[in-house]
Formats: structure tokens, C-alpha cells, sequence
């Protein structure tokens, strides 16, 4: 184990405050200075920068391409940790379960390390076990982060650059559900059946007798790692064709299923037996329906260049932190499409422009939902996979290709969503009389605060201003009016030419006032004259 993981409490903070001090944190910040800090650090920490490299919508592209940097790999735990941890999570010695057992991991990171090993009945498998007491220890580090924030005031600091207190939420929850080995087994269980069916696509098969939270175990895949290309050409393999099956599934993965592989790096997928074949389910992006849905209009937006859909598709499926300047949000976009529209589709960068809509997203502090974060780093992710493969073709091409299953229309779907749409715009209509009446209800007793907010200009402000201003005087005229007609039914002296000399007064007032009234609405208007 780590030497920091053996401290005590008291010992860590002071080990944490030490090392944000030694880097000058109150004097600024800056994206190496930010990477070097988490890595120094330790385990915890450098989860912490990597998954918020993930989320170019919330942080800016300088800091996302720095942390990329930061590597998993950790120290292997010591042999007698690994037993221990099998032997708590069986109940029973290490020996009883597995025939052989590797010592030397294949690999190790900062949560478990994984091992080759041989179960008594001979079954060649994968062991992925958890570093002891690693649940303790990274809760420990969350909540002295969360002192050693408030002590330093970095929330202040660093507010420009990152929401710390957003950035340890989404980091714990992230953390919780990947120390739960059974999350992990339970995505590569729904991985295997949605392509049981597809004859190019496999994914290891996971034995539940023996996976527990601290212990996974899945079938051995002894298959030829993607970027291997001499021994796939030696074996017999066409890379075109597994460049084009692989990415045609990684599309069918993201728009037809919404489930996705979020790490498609070569060291996660295999060619065994004809198939790819993907594993390391630790890392798996969910897309809702709602926001496939909303996905594929930005597309058919940006494969139409219609500006309009790809900007309220943002909108829709994005939470904004401020209010956003509609028109110069659509101007923002229409410039980012212009520099696209005029190339193919195939010929785009798609990495740039993936990092652009990120961009702007930022800058109009947008952020988007975790999927959809991950959805873009993972394309990137995984363009650089298919490079590697065959350098003549690219994400972006195989979307063209595919183009027209993006903008069409499935009757049959279409027909469905819009009578489950009727449907609920029937119930809904059936609440409003209720709704109505509820509403009024509020208004009597004040309970109602309409706030009106019109964005982009002040035009629309000043055209209400005036006609406020007209409607008070018209009302003012008629009360006037009213009031000196109630008068003139009265014997109120004194008298001007027989009529009470109050009611004359505020006869004549009225009429001024209707005049000016209709000189300004007729006349000085013309010549644009604020009223």
C-alpha cells in the first residue's frame, strides 16, 4: 500500500494542506500547476482530475487537455492484500476457489488490479480485485477535501477555473458506484445480451458464483489487442473491414441503444474467433431516451445546417447557470457552423469540433448531462482508435456513411411517440379546468409573481414602457370624464354656464388630455419621439 494511505487522519489534512501550499495555491492557478497538485496528491486526487477532464462543457479546453495526461496506473498492492481480499469476499482460502493464480497483475490502478488465474473446474478467467479498504480511505479524502477547501478559501480561488464543491459531488457518486463490482458486472451482462445476436460483437462473460463488490471475475480473453496490426494481418484479417465493423457498432451502440462504451481505447477491445470483442465494463455511458432524441435533432440540424435546431437542441438537453442571450447564443452557433457546412461531412475534424461546441458551451455556461460529456470524450477516444487501424478513414467518415439512418424518420417510432404524446396531451387537458381554477384561487389571495425577463434588446422594454404609459392616461381620461359627468348631476356651486365649476374643470382636463394624447399617437410618433 501507499505510504499516504497509512496515515491517520489528522496526519493526511496536514499532509493535504502541506502540498497545496508547496504549490503556491492561493498565488493563482493554471492547468500544469493544477495536474502536478493531484498527482502529488495521490490516487484519490488524480481520479478526480481524470474525470473531470471528461467534462469539457464545465471546464475550459486548456485545463481538460492537461488532465488528460493523468494516468491511472497505480503501484500493485502487495500479493497478501489480494489474498485477503478474496479469502473476505468467499469466505474460504484463495486455493479453494482458484487453481492457479497469477502473483504479477496484468494491471493496477488506483481502486483494484486485475490478475489472470484458473477456477477449480478449469475455467481460464480474469480476477479484478479491490484494493483493501479503499471505500474508507477515499471517503476520508473527500471529507478532508472538503475542510482543506474551506480552510484555504479555494472555492474563491479557483471559482474562475472549476466549481470544486460540483467536482467532489460528481467524483464521490462516480466513485461510490465504481468501487460496487456488481454495477460493473451488471453493464457487461447488458452489454452481452443487446449483440447476442450480432455475429461480429462479443464481450466476456461474467461468472456470477464468484463476483462480489470487492471481487469480479469474468471469462479470459485471449484474443489479438485492436492495434496489433502485424499479427492481425498475419492472422488473416482484412483492418478495413474491422475499422468499418467497429465503428458502425460504436454508432449503433450511442443512437440505438443510448448505452455505450465510454473507454474505447485499443487496450479494451480484442479480435477473437472473427469477433470484437470489448471488455472493462467499469466505464459505460447512458443516454435517456430524451436525450437521444434531442441528440439526433442537433445532428439532422447540423447535417441540414439548420441553425435553429442544432441551438434549441442545446438548449433543451443542457442546464444553464446564468441567463443566456438567445441572440447572441444563436450568432455563436451559426459562426461555429459556418466554418463546417462548407466542408463534407467526412472531411470534418471531428475532435476540433466536438472541443468547439464544448467550448462554447463554457463560455455560456452550459452544462451538459454526464452522457452526453462522456459520449464526446469517448468519440474522440475512440476516431483515435480507428486512425490507428486504417489512417484513411475516421469517425466522421462512418457517420457520413451512415448519414441518412441519422435524418430519417422511422414511421413506425414516429407513429408511436406521437400517439404516447396525444395521450398524455389528453390527460393533461382533462387537469386544466382544475389547474384554472387553482390559479385564480392565487390570484385572490396574492400568491401569484409573474417575472417578465425579455433578452436581447431594450427595444421590446421601451415599446411596453409607452404603452403602459398610454393605457394610464386613457385610464385617467375616463375616470375624468366619469367624474365630471357624477358632478354635473348635482347643484354643486359655484357654476360656469350652468354646469358645476369642479365638473367643468375636470371636463376640460380630460379633453386636454385626450388631445395630447392623440398628438403623440399620431403625430410625434412619426418622427420615432420617446413618449
Amino acid at each position: 500500500m501507499e505510504q499516504t494511505s497509512k496515515l491517520s487522519t489528522r496526519a493526511r489534512f496536514a499532509q493535504i494542506l502541506q502540498i497545496l501550499r508547496k504549490h503556491h495555491i492561493r498565488q493563482g492557478m493554471d492547468p500544469v500547476k493544477f495536474r502536478r497538485i493531484l498527482e502529488d496528491l495521490g490516487p484519490t486526487f488524480v481520479k478526480i482530475g481524470q474525470i473531470m477532464s471528461t467534462r469539457q462543457d464545465m471546464f475550459s479546453e486548456r485545463y481538460c487537455q492537461e488532465l488528460m495526461k493523468l494516468r491511472s496506473q497505480a503501484t500493485p498492492m502487495p500479493f497478501e492484500d489480494v489474498e485477503k481480499m478474496i479469502e473476505k469476499a468467499y469466505g474460504k482460502p484463495m486455493n479453494q476457489v482458484f487453481s492457479s493464480f497469477t502473483v504479477i497483475p496484468l494491471g493496477s490502478a488506483s481502486i483494484a488490479q486485475v490478475h489472470e488465474a484458473v477456477l477449480k473446474d478449469g475455467t481460464r478467467v480474469v480476477a479484478k480485485v479491490q484494493r483493501p479498504y479503499i471505500y474508507e480511505w477515499m471517503e476520508r479524502d473527500v471529507g478532508l477535501l472538503r475542510k482543506a477547501v474551506k480552510v484555504l478559501n479555494l472555492s474563491e480561488i479557483v471559482s474562475s477555473v472549476v466549481d470544486l464543491d460540483m467536482v467532489i459531488d460528481e467524483f464521490w457518486t462516480a466513485a461510490q458506484q465504481e468501487m460496487d463490482f456488481t454495477n460493473e458486472a451488471k453493464f457487461a451482462k447488458r452489454f452481452r445480451k443487446t449483440y447476442e445476436d450480432c455475429a461480429f460483437i462479443d464481450a466476456p462473460r461474467i461468472i456470477d458464483q464468484y463476483t462480489t463488490k470487492e471481487v469480479l471475475v469474468m471469462e479470459y480473453i485471449d484474443g489479438i489487442e485492436i492495434n496489433n496490426i502485424s499479427a492481425l494481418k498475419d492472422q488473416g484479417y482484412d483492418i478495413k473491414e474491422i475499422a468499418d465493423k467497429l465503428a458502425y457498432n460504436y454508432i449503433s451502440q450511442i443512437i440505438e441503444h443510448g448505452f455505450f462504451h465510454a473507454d474505447p481505447h485499443s487496450g479494451n477491445i480484442r479480435i477473437r474467433d472473427d469477433k470484437i470483442v470489448w471488455i472493462d465494463f467499469g466505464m459505460m455511458g447512458i443516454l435517456e431516451d430524451r436525450d437521444r432524441q434531442i441528440l439526433k435533432e442537433a445532428i439532422r440540424g447540423l447535417a441540414t445546417n439548420d441553425v435553429g435546431k442544432v441551438v434549441d437542441s442545446i438548449l433543451a438537453i443542457g442546464v444553464t447557470k446564468q441567463e443566456i442571450d438567445y441572440t447572441a447564443f444563436t450568432n455563436t452557433i451559426e459562426m461555429f457552423m459556418s466554418q463546417y457546412m462548407d466542408q463534407s461531412f467526412a472531411s470534418m475534424d471531428l475532435a476540433k469540433m466536438v472541443q468547439d461546441i464544448f467550448t462554447i458551451c463554457h463560455q455560456y455556461k452550459i452544462s451538459l448531462p454526464k452522457g452526453i460529456s462522456m459520449l464526446a470524450r469517448s468519440m474522440m477516444t475512440m476516431n483515435g482508435t480507428l486512425l490507428t487501424l486504417d489512417p484513411h478513414s475516421s469517425m466522421a467518415q462512418i457517420v457520413a456513411n451512415h448519414k441518412a439512418t441519422l435524418t430519417q424518420l422511422d414511421l413506425s417510432k414516429e407513429a408511436t411517440r406521437t400517439i404516447k404524446r396525444s395521450l398524455e396531451a389528453l390527460s393533461r387537458s382533462i387537469d386544466i379546468p382544475v389547474q384554472a381554477s387553482d390559479v385564480l384561487k392565487l390570484f385572490q389571495h396574492g400568491q401569484i409573481k409573474v417575472n417578465l425577463n425579455l433578452m436581447g434588446s431594450d427595444a421590446p422594454i421601451a415599446k411596453i414602457d409607452r404603452m403602459v404609459n398610454r393605457l394610464i392616461v386613457c385610464i385617467l381620461i375616463a375616470a375624468l370624464l366619469l367624474g365630471s359627468c357624477l358632478v354635473c348631476t348635482t347643484d354643486m356651486e359655484p357654476k360656469i354656464l350652468g354646469i358645476p365649476l369642479i365638473g367643468f374643470l375636470m371636463l376640460v382636463v380630460a379633453l386636454l388630455m385626450g388631445v395630447w394624447l392623440f398628438v403623440k399617437m399620431f403625430f410625434l410618433h412619426r418622427r420615432n419621439k420617446a413618449f
